[in-house]
């Protein structure tokens, strides 16, 4: 089977866990019932509060988590694949993993990842967002076999490091996830061109399930769920508030494209030197 039917769930998550699920998990049941596969949802789909020390005290570890639980039961029921795009997985120095997971349909976690990139930043109009107060970054880099093909995991601010994705595909990626809660600036300045170049790049699909909106606690994101494909060629889009995109993803694509442009193929060795200087 090479083809695989797709939704993205936008969401507008808040400071309760349990609604969030709720709303995340009637997302899923429609788009399960409008024939998806592989459903994707956003960073953070459990929570967004970033009140001080809220994210720690309201996560639990992977065996109690309530959300984690709650995808896995769902997923069985409708037999489809979940990428839950990520949940705040509480380790053990008062901090937490920002941890995708790819569900089967069966309900057992298949991969998990841990966003490697930190969202450390202060941006023009003042915001400055430091996510390694909260969570400890990742240092493995995760491919998942899915029906007919392969699927490489990111996480968000990740989008922004091309290695990461050029390493996905040459480890088989035929889908790379990139769920988010891109910021609204940052949003309107970069998130089409940087989600068209790492398809491009990597002649894969992606899959950019997102946050959308003004949030209960004051953040407000860009949202724009996108489903592109390994030309570079935007399949769906989502419009505003919380809902559902659809895209067929021909996974054999994959490898035609890969073919027209063998960039993959043609990274070589080189050495970087300083150029000579001006007396």
């Amino acid at each position: 089977m090479s083809e695989i039917r797709v939704s993205c769930v936008q969401m507008r998550s808040g400071i309760s866990v349990s609604d969030n699920v709720a709303t995340a998990s009637d997302l899923i049941s429609r788009a399960a019932r409008e024939g998806a596969q592989l459903i994707a949802t956003p960073e953070m789909t459990s929570l967004m509060d970033r009140s001080p020390g809220s994210v720690f005290a309201k996560s639990g570890s992977e065996a109690s988590d309530e959300a984690l639980g709650s995808f896995r039961k769902l997923a069985a029921k409708l037999e489809v694949w979940l990428l839950v795009g990520s949940l705040p997985i509480r380790l053990e120095d008062q901090r937490c993993a920002n941890r995708s997971f790819l569900i089967g349909p069966d309900g057992a976690v298949r991969a998990r990842y841990d966003k490697i990139h930190m969202f450390d930043v202060e941006l023009k109009d003042g915001q400055v967002h430091r996510e390694s107060s909260s969570f400890a970054p990742g240092d493995e880099a995760v491919v998942a076999d899915i029906p007919g093909g392969r699927i490489g995991l990111t996480v968000c601010y990740d989008v922004r490091f091309p290695h990461l994705h050029r390493d996905l595909a040459k480890a088989g990626a035929h889908i790379i996830a990139v769920p988010a809660a891109f910021t609204r600036i940052t949003g309107e300045a970069h998130w089409h061109v940087l989600l068209r170049a790492r398809a491009i790049e990597t002649g894969s699909f992606v899959i950019a399930p997102a946050q959308e909106g003004r949030h209960e606690d004051g953040r407000e994101t860009f949202g724009h769920s996108l489903i592109i494909g390994p030309w570079g060629d935007v399949l769906a889009e989502a419009a505003t508030g919380p809902g559902l995109i659809h895209a067929r993803l021909d996974l054999e694509e994959v490898a035609r494209v890969r073919r027209q442009i063998p960039a993959l193929r043609h990274d070589r060795a080189y050495q970087l030197r300083d150029g000579e200087r001006p007396e």
